[in-house]
């Protein structure tokens, strides 16, 4: 199984991560934007927890109009197959954060889905 992320990507995450686990307050930009083709779902990623290095902290949007912060791990995600046993979540190579983690929520849950 291959993870979704690429080893800097990681590394930028699980500097957030630890600055999260300092318990420091922290709205970075997203790292990496996660998403399915054929089901709209999309997660903004933007810490990965330093202790496990699997559960990532972002903005998930499962394509049902309430997008909203929570965790996943990157596991479960790399899991997920699809009809030809090809990998259904993929990242999204040109993703460039414009705005911070609260603003994309902000605009996201205003709008039913992630905005950019």
């Amino acid at each position: 199984m291959q993870s979704p992320i690429t080893a800097v990507e990681r590394a930028r995450l699980l500097d957030h991560g630890q600055v999260r686990a300092d318990g420091l307050t922290i709205d970075p930009l997203p790292v990496v934007r996660l998403f399915t083709p054929d089901a709209h779902a999309t997660w903004l990623l933007a810490a990965l927890d330093p202790v496990d290095g699997d559960t990532a902290y972002g903005l998930i949007d499962l394509g049902l109009g309430m997008p909203e912060l929570g965790y996943v791990k990157l596991s479960d995600l790399a899991s997920i197959v699809g009809p030809l046993k090809q990998p259904a979540v993929m990242r999204d190579v040109y993703f460039q954060a414009t705005r911070t983690l609260s603003d994309y929520v902000r605009l996201a849950q205003a709008n039913g889905s992630i905005v950019d």
